[in-house]
C-alpha cells in the first residue's frame, strides 16, 4: 500500500511539475502572440482603408506600404512565437543550458525545407509540413531534461565554467537534432498537418462542435493548464489563416468574469456582500479577455461556477464559431473587437455567453442565508 501511495505522489509530483514547466514557456510565449497577432491585425486593416492601394490579401505585396511594414512585423512575432514556447519550456527545467537548445529544435521543426528532407529521408511524404506548437512542445521538454541531465556530470574544474555555455547546449543539440527533426518532427508536422487542413475545412455542425469544445475548455479551470491548451491551439492557427477559433476562444474566455459579475449584480442574496467587489473588478477583466476574474467565485462555489461557465462559454464559443466570426489579434478583449470581421456578431456572442452564465448560476445558487442555515446544521449534526 506504501509503495502504491509512494507511486502515485511521484506520478502527481511529476506531472505537477510538467504543467509548471508548460505553463512557464506559454507566459514567456504570450508577450510575442500579442505583438505579433496585433501588428498583422493592424496591419491587415490599415490595408483595406480607402486611401491604400491593396488589401488583405495584397498586403505582403505592397512593398514599403504601411500596411506591409505593419503585417511583416506581425508575420515575425508569429513566427517566433512557437520557438519561443519550446525555449522557455527547456529554460525552466534546466535554466540557462537548455534555452539556445530549446530554442534551435523548436526552431527547426517549423522549418519546411528540414522536415520536407526528413520525411524523404525516412519514407514519408512531409512537403509543406511543419511540427507546430506540438513539435515545440516536445522539443523543449527533451532539451530540457537533457541539459539538466549533462548538468549533473562531474567534470574536471578547468572545463566547468564553459559547461553552461558551450559543452551542454551544442551537446544537447547535437544530440537531439536528428532525433527531433527525422525521428519525432516528421509524424508530429504530418499530423498537425493533417489537423489544420481537417480545422480549414470545418463548417456547419462540425464547426459548432469544436467551438463547443475550445469554449467549454477555456471555462475548465479560468487560465489553467486547460485553459492554455486551448488558447495555444487557437493562437497556432492564426499563423495558418485560420482565426475563427481564435474569435471562439476569446470570447469564451471572456465570458466567465463577465455572466458571474452579472449573475452577482442582479442577484445580490446570492453572494456574499464582500463578493461585491468582485464583481465589480472582473467586469473589466471579463472585457480584456483576463478569464482569472471568474475564479473568486469559482472558488468559493465550484460545483455551481464552474458548470454555469462551461456551459455559458461553450454556447457563446459555439455560436461564434458556427456564424463564421473571426479574430487575427490573440489577445485583446473588447479593444480589439474593431479587428473582428463582424464586430456586432462577436460583441452579440459575448453578450449571449454572458446572459447564459448568469441565469445559470443565479438558478443554481440557494440565497446565502440558505447556505449558512445549511453549514450550521450540517455542523450540529456533525
Amino acid at each position: 500500500m506504501a509503495t502504491r501511495d509512494q507511486a502515485e505522489s511521484r506520478l502527481r509530483s511529476h506531472v505537477t511539475s510538467v504543467k509548471e514547466d508548460l505553463m512557464t514557456g506559454v507566459s514567456f510565449m504570450i508577450p510575442f502572440v500579442t505583438i505579433g497577432g496585433i501588428f498583422l491585425a493592424v496591419g491587415f486593416m490599415v490595408a483595406e482603408l480607402p486611401f491604400t492601394a491593396g488589401d488583405t490579401e495584397t498586403v505582403f505585396e505592397e512593398t514599403g506600404s504601411l500596411g506591409w511594414y505593419l503585417a511583416e512585423i506581425g508575420v515575425l512575432g508569429l513566427e517566433i512565437m512557437i520557438p519561443i514556447l519550446g525555449a522557455y519550456i527547456a529554460y525552466a527545467i534546466a535554466d540557462k543550458p537548455g534555452l539556445a537548445p530549446g530554442f534551435i529544435l523548436a526552431y527547426a521543426v517549423q522549418q519546411e525545407s528540414l522536415i520536407n528532407a526528413a520525411g524523404q529521408l525516412i519514407g514519408f511524404s512531409a512537403e509543406g509540413a511543419v511540427a507546430g506548437f506540438l513539435g515545440a512542445i516536445v522539443a523543449g521538454l527533451l532539451a530540457g531534461h537533457v541539459s539538466r541531465w549533462m548538468k549533473g556530470w562531474s567534470v574536471p574544474s578547468w572545463l566547468r565554467p564553459m559547461m553552461p555555455i558551450l559543452v551542454i547546449p551544442v551537446l544537447t543539440t547535437a544530440v537531439l537534432a536528428p532525433v527531433m527533426i527525422v525521428g519525432l518532427g516528421v509524424p508530429i508536422a504530418i499530423a498537425e498537418n493533417a489537423l489544420t487542413t481537417f480545422l480549414e475545412s470545418m463548417e456547419g455542425t462540425n464547426a459548432v462542435f469544436l467551438g463547443i469544445i475550445l469554449g467549454a475548455m477555456m471555462a475548465f479551470d479560468m487560465g489553467g493548464p486547460v485553459n492554455k491548451v486551448a488558447y495555444v491551439f487557437a493562437v497556432a492557427l492564426i499563423a495558418d489563416g485560420i482565426t475563427g477559433p481564435m474569435a471562439a476562444v476569446m470570447i469564451g474566455g471572456m465570458t466567465p468574469p463577465l455572466g458571474m459579475a452579472l449573475s452577482n449584480l442582479i442577484a445580490p442574496h446570492k453572494y456574499p456582500e464582500e463578493m461585491y467587489e468582485n464583481a465589480i473588478a472582473a467586469i473589466p477583466m471579463g472585457l480584456s479577455f483576463i478569464t482569472e476574474g471568474a475564479i473568486p467565485y469559482a472558488a468559493a462555489d465550484p460545483l455551481r461556477v464552474i458548470p454555469s461557465s462551461m456551459v455559458g462559454s461553450a454556447v457563446a464559443a459555439a455560436t461564434a464559431l458556427g456564424l463564421g466570426v473571426a479574430m487575427p489579434a490573440p489577445h485583446g478583449g473588447i479593444f480589439v473587437v474593431i479587428l473582428s470581421n463582424s464586430a456586432l456578431l462577436f460583441l452579440g456572442c459575448i453578450a449571449l455567453g454572458t446572459v447564459v452564465t448568469a441565469a445559470i448560476a443565479t438558478v443554481l445558487k440557494p440565497d446565502v442565508r440558505d447556505r449558512v442555515a445549511e453549514r450550521e446544521e450540517a455542523g450540529a449534526t456533525a
